[in-house]
């Protein structure tokens, strides 16, 4: 379990491999509660609830359980409102062993997890699809789509996400400590993965083949 650790305006990602900390996150409103945490800042267990959907109750149980895995922790540095007290990420992001053993408890998590991000993604862009022509011209005007098949090797697909990577790190609501004026949060997500047929056991099944 980490130490509490000031994160504003610098990185402080993991890669969950633990079985508790992949046992606890692989529960959807658990994920949802540490990805809020991790946008929005500190956040009372109400706060969530209003956030995430559910009761503050609930949500004051899951926040425990985050804890107890090193995700959160209470946040001493906030205001409280004498009732309730805050919690704080302990990470600025996340991500899980892509590789682990399927057959596994922590492979079978770790793909529950990579699960609910994707479950995330597409509910968020649903979200605002729907409330899309409410929106300020300037953000229409500033949002995107795009999808593309492209031909790459296994090196340059993991190349080019890494490239992807830098450049959306510099703004990361996490840790960006310089925002200028008109700056809100905003979502941003891609996936690169192989496009294979159904004959193919795997994604090196071509190379292979002589």
């Amino acid at each position: 379990m980490k130490e509490l650790e000031d994160t504003v305006g610098r990185e402080a990602r993991r890669t969950l491999s633990e079985p508790e900390e992949l046992r606890t996150l692989a529960h959807p409103v658990r994920y949802e509660l540490l990805s809020h945490l991790i946008a929005t800042g500190p956040a009372t267990a109400s706060q969530c609830a209003r956030a995430v959907g559910d009761t503050p109750s609930n949500c004051s149980y899951h926040l425990r359980t985050l804890a107890k895995a090193g995700l959160v922790a209470p946040d001493d540095t906030s205001e409280r409102d004498g009732r309730e007290r805050p919690w704080r990420a302990l990470v600025t992001g996340f991500s899980v062993q892509p590789d682990a053993d399927a057959d596994s408890p922590e492979g079978r998590q770790a793909a529950t997890i990579a699960a609910l991000s994707v479950q995330r993604d597409q509910r968020l862009v649903r979200d605002w699809l729907a409330r899309r022509d409410n929106a300020p011209a300037r953000w229409r005007d500033a949002d995107h789509y795009g999808l593309y098949t492209l031909k790459v090797t296994p090196d340059e697909l993991r190349v080019l996400g890494d490239q992807i990577d830098a450049l959306i790190r510099p703004f990361i609501a996490a840790t960006r400590d310089d925002d200028p004026d008109g700056a809100q949060m905003a979502h941003l997500g891609f996936h690169g993965f192989p496009l294979m047929r159904d004959d193919e056991e795997g994604p090196d099944a071509a190379a292979a083949t002589p």
